[in-house]
């Protein structure tokens, strides 16, 4: 593939994108809910799309087909099926009656709400400190997925660095311009942009080789294991482990959290969590699908290359490579401003307003939220030079560290005796057990601890499974032991639905 065409493919769609932004940006209003909330206007179709192409990022693109090629088609079934089903259900259980209680008192973050709820400043920064901690890898994620798809689309032209630092540069101007408002358009069209190529690349790629029928079965004349389910990486643990701790931790990114604020109306978000499973499954079949058969195809991938660049290179032309790569690009793109931006409203709502300045004003914060975009995209651009893992490693740690605040909050929205050092130690004391297990394949001071443990010969199951178990136990247990502080009010969550 010519560096040329790829880099100009790629480099257009950024351009269009940040035009998008600057029109946005005109018709954003100064106020904190507009720029993070877009005034809570969205309807289904673009409440549906900047939910799925937030969500969908390299991850998906290169991660998944990646898994898929190395393990076998039974990743779809982790997160075609059970993630986007179970997802559903939370979307249902978790914000609808998040849309409900922040309809009603005007919240923007989950901090702010939680805070309110129990009239406590530090329960509201501990949320947003667990939530900015566990945003920083994913961040991260985005960033070496970039890196890595410049590189196999320019043929080395473009080196990692490179590639990771103009996608940086890009997003953190985005961001700083456009709002939720200019997110939310710009992820519908890159939504669509997405599922339209990764089906014509399918399609392309299945035509090249003989049909599905000889691509099947060339990928089991290759791997005959993949024609059986489970067995190597897909054990119950490993399977029952990885969808648990995606959907709830998908529950509780702060990019997908906020999203339960934004629609328009109770009719919107059922709606969009209803078409949910449909549209996952829409985008996770071709690309999934399309990794599982390259194992059959006479294909060299390198290795830590990405699976799906080569198959395209090989099967596809150039120019429709580098379009599916921009789709790519456009689902790290989705997924990094909005990460920026609820980022950024974590920061000076939650941390900044409470801790440093209560009474700073509507231009202040505005400023001050357009500065932490720029720190934090920038020191995740410099931890993603060092790459401390594959994009599945680092996705999946950020994953089961947000999962476990899933139960303390879903606690907080259900029962009315849940106290404030209930939700304290239910998502302190997992989280602290959580961040050492983490830092111990990292750094070499603190002893090994195992990421999985054997259970009856299965194996595969996650240490942040048994932690949410111990969140939800601590934080009904010590609910039971303290009463609740003066300052907590649960009427503010006691809303009904339409």
């Amino acid at each position: 593939m010519t560096a040329g065409i790829g880099l100009t493919v790629v480099v257009g769609y950024l351009v269009t994108a940040l035009a998008i932004g600057l029109v946005a940006y005109r018709l954003t209003e100064s106020t904190a809910e507009d720029y993070y909330l877009a005034n809570r206007s969205i309807g289904t179709l673009v409440l549906l799309f900047t939910t799925f192409a937030t969500l969908l990022s390299a991850f998906t693109f290169f991660g998944g087909p990646n898994l898929a090629y190395a393990a076998g088609p039974e990743w779809l079934i982790v997160m075609g099926t059970l993630d986007g089903v179970l997802f559903a259900v939370l979307w249902y259980v978790v914000g609808y009656k998040q849309w409900l209680i922040g309809e009603r008192n005007g919240y923007v973050t989950l901090g702010e709400m939680l805070g309110d709820r129990f009239g406590s400043r530090g329960l509201r920064g501990l949320v947003a400190g667990v939530s900015l901690l566990w945003l920083f890898p994913y961040v991260m994620l985005q960033q070496m997925g970039a890196g890595e798809a410049l590189v196999g689309l320019t043929g080395g032209a473009v080196p990692y660095w490179g590639g990771a630092a103009l996608v940086t540069a890009f997003m953190i101007a985005y961001v700083t311009l456009a709002g939720m408002r200019g997110v939310a358009w710009t992820d519908t069209i890159q939504g669509l942009f997405m599922l339209s190529v990764v089906w014509v690349a399918a399609a392309w790629v299945v035509s090249a080789v003989g049909g599905v029928g000889a691509a099947t079965e060339s990928m089991l004349a290759a791997r005959p294991k993949f024609g059986s389910f489970g067995g190597g990486t897909y054990t119950p643990g490993f399977i029952v482990s990885t969808a648990i701790t995606i959907a709830f931790g998908v529950t509780m990114f702060p990019q997908i959290n906020q999203r339960f604020f934004v629609a328009d109306s109770g009719a919107v978000l059922k709606r969009s969590f209803a078409l949910w499973p449909v549209l996952v499954l829409l985008l996770f079949f071709p690309a999934f699908m399309l990794g599982a058969w390259a194992a059959g195809m006479p294909i060299d991938v390198p290795e830590g290359s990405n699976v799906l660049p080569v198959v395209l290179a090989e099967y596809t032309p150039t120019w429709f490579a580098a379009l599916v790569i921009a789709g790519a690009m456009a689902a790290m793109m989705s997924s990094s401003d909005s990460m920026l931006l609820s980022g950024s409203s974590y920061f000076t709502r939650d941390l900044y307003r409470p801790f440093v300045d209560a009474g700073v004003s509507t231009d202040g914060e505005a400023l001050l939220g357009r500065i932490g975009v720029v720190l934090f995209a920038g020191l995740a651009f410099l931890a993603s030079l060092l790459r401390p893992g594959t994009l599945i490693e680092v996705g999946d740690t950020a994953f089961s560290g947000f999962a476990l605040l899933a139960p303390p909050v879903i606690c907080a929205l259900y029962r009315d005796r849940t106290t404030r050092d209930g939700m304290a130690v239910g998502i302190a004391v997992p989280q602290v057990a959580y961040l050492l297990v983490v830092l111990s394949s990292v750094l070499p001071l603190v002893p090994t601890l195992p990421r999985t443990v054997s259970v009856a010969g299965s194996g595969g199951w996650d240490v942040a499974l048994g932690l949410m178990v111990l969140s939800l136990a601590l934080t009904v247990g010590v609910s039971r032991v303290t009463a609740p502080t003066a300052e907590s009010d649960a009427s503010r969550f006691a809303v009904a639905g339409d």
